[in-house]
């Protein structure tokens, strides 16, 4: 552990550059109440979805390399903001009239448009919770709803009251001209309908507690600020949270910078520090242009796990949060890959190999340092989703009697990685590949180079290894005047598989099988579409 301690301390990858900046916030010390508490939020006015996931996956990230730099206990707060008053009916959820009549009340308040729990709060939260239970977090969940009518926030929101005016000061000149002049840090809950109100603030008498303000039948109110009677806007709010729990980490997207600077001046008003914090880049779709929920132009979490597996997932979250990244289809089976690539260099080096470098491998921080599993899996996920293209694959069967052939001791049993992702694969090919794919007829000179590669694939031997195989369709496009390779393979994959890019195809038509491949070119060379005449099982 000294070891590993020393090594993280010099490690170079993001989350312990994190955890450095944390460590120095706290001056190399333990908080007062005996761990460092890291917080994620989350808005329970939709459902969790994959920038939640990659919210809590970093953090979780972080947290793990400051334990293994530090040595320090630490906890982690998933808390959700269900005391925010339902602004608008979500389209995606049922009684839309229902929901319709409860606007402005928080989100708690509200009767479930599901039947399943007391609230909408409720429902969603458990949501959240099931969510991450999925994935395995280790965390604590928090309501904002408890902690206002708890009484947790009671202390910290009775400072907001008594600073009010410098509070507002900082919020002020980031207000229009209306809004400015009605602002207020609190919102009063109505006591008649429930309401959060959007209610300028008439009085306040910081030695009571309370303020006082003109409800919407247009009489005066007085109210305590405590005890749930009033929540703070939303940027107040963030910071009084970071004080009420004193939270030390906090993680933010790229639209939130603002509110995090604002927030921060209103912690150190408070008399607290911000936490330490790092901002990360939003979500692009396959144009380049900002993933938007209303648009519908992202991937959701649904439907990258529909194709791919958790941990290329997690590894997408891994690579570069500083960095804005494309978020679509085409981006999985390369992460899918990608994981085992790095957990085969993960297993290789073993848990006594030199621990600078595992602690640079993200196999290392998506697993808290112990993966599940340290075996790979014998066939990528491309040469799948390739195998599957090239026999129209409909079922995870048909992959598996070319695997079993091209790997006798493999099986789904022993194999259960490789069984989710050949299960994976086809799915992907029918839903994304096969609509897409567009053969085109070989010219006069690639017909007559691909007779001459079945003639080629004919002379060997039906075990021909793919180096073996390689070479031999190297040859063959160089003899028939293709010097450069890329245009040779580019036709092969064009004219065969229907694709702009593919496999090695050496090593390909060992897992497709000689046989087969050479059925293949000679549906292309009569002029007809190889899927027509690829075979669909082996014997």
């Amino acid at each position: 552990m000294t070891t590993l301690r020393a090594a993280a301390e010099q490690a170079r990858a993001w989350p312990f550059n994190e955890a450095r900046r944390l460590a120095k916030r706290l001056g190399g010390r333990l908080p007062e109440k005996g761990h460092v508490l890291f917080e994620t939020g989350f808005g329970p006015s939709g459902l969790p979805h994959i920038g939640t996931f990659g919210e809590v996956a970093r953090t979780t990230m972080v947290r793990h390399a400051f334990e293994t730099m530090t040595g320090m206990p630490t906890r982690l707060i998933a808390f959700s903001d269900d005391m925010d008053g339902l602004r608008s009916v979500p389209t995606n959820v049922p009684e839309q009239a229902m929901l319709a009549g409860h606007l402005g009340r928080p989100l708690g308040d509200i009767p479930d448009p599901f039947g399943q729990y007391e609230s909408f709060a409720e429902h969603n939260n458990a949501q959240l919770r099931d969510f991450l239970d999925r994935f395995g977090f280790d965390y604590e969940f928090r309501s904002s709803t408890h902690c206002y009518r708890s009484g947790v926030f009671d202390e910290t929101l009775l400072m907001v009251l008594q600073n009010y005016d410098e509070i507002t000061e900082i919020i002020l000149p980031t207000l229009g001209r209306e809004r400015r002049a009605t602002y207020s840090p609190f919102l009063p809950v109505c006591p008649t309908t429930g309401r959060v109100l959007q209610a300028p603030v008439l009085a306040r008498n910081p030695d009571a507690g309370t303020v006082t303000y003109r409800d919407e039948d247009g009489t005066e109110v007085e109210t305590p600020v405590t005890g749930g009677r009033c929540k703070l806007q939303w940027k107040p709010d963030w910071a009084m949270r970071w004080v009420a729990l004193d939270v030390d980490y906090e993680m933010n997207g790229k639209d939130l910078i603002s509110s995090y600077e604002l927030g921060a001046q209103i912690a150190r008003v408070l008399g607290a520090r911000p936490p330490a914090n790092m901002t990360y880049e939003l979500f692009l779709d396959e144009r380049g242009e900002k993933i938007s929920k209303k648009i519908g132009n992202g991937l959701t979490l649904e439907e990258w796990l529909n194709y791919g597996t958790e941990e290329s997932l997690s590894l997408f979250m891994y690579h570069q949060p500083g960095r804005a990244k494309r978020l679509h289809f085409d981006v999985i089976p390369r992460h899918v890959d990608d994981y085992e690539r790095h957990l085969k260099q993960f297993a290789d080096r073993g848990q006594d190999g030199d621990p600078a470098e595992l602690l640079e491998n993200p196999v290392w921080h998506i697993h808290g340092g112990q993966p599940a599993r340290t075996r790979t899996v014998p066939l990528t996920f491309g040469m799948l989703l390739n195998l599957a293209s090239a026999c129209n694959a409909e079922d995870a069967s048909v992959l598996w009697g070319f695997i079993e052939r091209y790997l006798p001791t493999a099986a789904p049993a022993t194999e259960p990685a490789l069984d989710q992702l050949v299960a994976l694969a086809v799915r992907y090919y029918q839903d994304r590949v096969r609509p897409q794919k567009r053969y085109r007829p070989a010219t006069g000179p690639e017909r007559t180079a691909l007779l001459a590669l079945a003639e080629a694939l004919r002379a060997l031997p039906p075990d021909a290894d793919g180096e073996t195989l390689q070479g031999a369709i190297f040859e063959v496009g160089r003899a028939n005047g293709f010097d450069e390779p890329k245009i040779w393979f580019k036709a092969l994959y064009e004219t065969l598989l229907g694709q702009s890019r593919g496999p090695r195809m050496g090593s390909f038509i060992a897992l497709y099988g000689i046989a087969e491949t050479v059925t293949m070119i000679e549906a292309v060379t009569a002029g007809r579409r190889p899927s027509d005449a690829a075979a669909t099982s082996v014997s």
